[in-house]
């Protein structure tokens, strides 16, 4: 039997019935090579899949990439989604929640794992916006941001208002139309922003953000009309939330119908049910104020006449009694006492004045017949002594100064070469401007230049000889 089944690699070989056969080639794998290969069978036969499963074992990665495990009874799979995909997802993916997800799959090659690159991931049952909604209001309830005691009181009668929303949009049209009917002279400002789409929740944050560098205004009102949910998200961004809970100016928000609710709607200050409820809310009408000032005034005249009529009723009952006549009596005396003293400080007044004015006349015939020319010589005499002492000494210092000046004057100059340069002597400049003093630095046929007391020469050398 072993001969039988013998062969070569040329000839192939024969069995027992005379059938020939050859064996499979043997092609030898390296693990990559291998893993790639069914990589790429995976790519190309589930390029697009859908799972549904159970989160569990959730990481989200510092670099915006989440893992996580997706499981059933009886089998799991590991899912990765890039931080590409994972940043337009509008909840926060969490262990125990029930998913489908869309992607391609794939095998890790590093590990030799079987897993799914997801690009796109919703939660079963609810929706993504409903679950990212809930999800944020817990966090931001917890952190105290919905808290009644932070919430800051909408002025009553604001005289300038900021609005920020859409300048195209009806709840605009809307808001202002009311507060002009309401009270025609408040000042608005609106701040143009986009209330639907991705870059809506940043324009409205910036708007606020505007108003409240500005401080002109004294209440925002931040507003957007109805729509789905996909319509108002922008209104329930974290970042947006964030803003407008640290307003230091009181925010309002009108955002949706009676029956919508967002983030902001917590966060505000005061949440209007409607644009057009916000315009209600943020000033009273005029004609509010106007009946409520009268109704003041007539409690206010009700109120001092009962006071007055009390009051006179009170005096009439205290005129009647014997203490008061005694108090009238005593006010007598001593309203004549005081006309008393009157008198006297009037006289005593009269006196002092009289010796005042008699002093003053003495001294000034004193004044009269002092000699002040005698005195103002004497001074003009004194002044022109010191005067003259003062020349005296200045004139002493100059010479001074000036015999020190020529005396040092003449050592500089015996001192400076240009002196030397006067009894005949020059100095010697190379062709690089350096001073010559010594022949050897020099030869035949060399620039020099020889400066004397007054000019310059330019020379060629013929000859040099050393010292040596």
């Amino acid at each position: 039997m072993r001969l039988a089944l013998r062969y070569t690699a040329e000839m192939g070989a024969t069995d027992q019935l005379d059938f020939s056969f050859r064996p499979p080639e043997r092609r030898i794998w390296t693990v990559r090579e291998l893993v790639a290969s069914v990589r790429s069978h995976m790519e190309r036969e589930y390029s697009d899949a859908w799972v549904e499963g159970e989160i569990s074992n959730f990481r989200a990665q510092s670099s915006g990439h989440l893992y996580f495990t997706l499981k059933d009874p009886s089998s799991q799979i590991s899912v990765v989604m890039f931080r590409s995909s994972a940043r337009l997802l509008r909840f926060r993916p969490a262990d125990g929640m029930q998913v489908v997800v869309r992607g391609r799959v794939t095998v890790y090659e590093d590990r030799g794992q079987l897993q799914i690159s997801a690009e796109y991931v919703e939660p079963k049952g609810a929706g993504a916006l409903q679950i990212a909604f809930e999800q944020l209001k817990a966090k931001l309830e917890a952190e105290g941001l919905f808290a009644a005691s932070r919430k800051k009181p909408i002025p009553a009668l604001p005289r300038a208002i900021g609005i920020v929303t859409s300048p195209q949009a009806a709840a605009l049209r809307d808001i202002l139309h009311i507060l002009h009917r309401r009270h025609h002279s408040v000042n608005v400002v609106v701040y143009p922003a986009q209330v639907q789409g991705e870059a809506a929740a940043r324009e409205v944050a910036a708007g606020v953000r505007y108003f409240n560098r500005a401080r002109s205004q004294e209440v925002i009102i931040v507003a957007r009309g109805g729509g789905s949910a996909e319509d108002l998200a922008a209104f329930n961004d974290e970042g947006l939330a964030r803003v407008i809970a640290g307003s230091a100016l009181p925010v309002i928000s009108a955002v949706g119908h009676e029956t919508d609710f967002t983030i902001v709607d917590f966060v505000a200050d005061l949440r209007a049910a409607t644009p057009s409820a916000a315009a209600e809310l943020v000033i009273r009408s005029r004609q509010e104020i106007e009946d409520q000032v009268e109704r003041l005034a007539g409690r206010l005249e009700k109120a001092m006449r009962f006071e007055l009529l009390m009051g006179r009723q009170q005096l009439t009952e205290l005129a009647r009694h014997g203490a008061f006549g005694r108090m009238i009596d005593w006010i007598r005396r001593r309203q004549q006492k005081v006309d008393d003293l009157t008198n006297r400080l009037v006289h005593a007044q009269r006196d002092v004045l009289e010796t005042q004015r008699r002093r003053y006349e003495a001294l000034s015939a004193a004044v009269r017949h002092h000699d002040l020319g005698l005195v103002l010589a004497g001074v003009r005499k004194e002044l022109e002594a010191r005067v003259a002492t003062m020349a005296t000494a200045a004139r002493n210092l100059l010479w001074q100064r000036r015999s020190r000046l020529e005396r040092v004057a003449g050592q500089i100059q015996a001192l400076s070469p240009v002196a030397i340069l006067e009894r005949g002597y020059a100095l010697l400049f190379d062709s690089s401007g350096n001073l010559l003093k010594d022949a050897d630095r020099v030869k035949a046929g060399d620039e020099i230049t020889a400066r004397l007391a007054r000019g310059e020469i330019a020379a060629t050398v013929k000859k040099s000889s050393g010292a040596g």
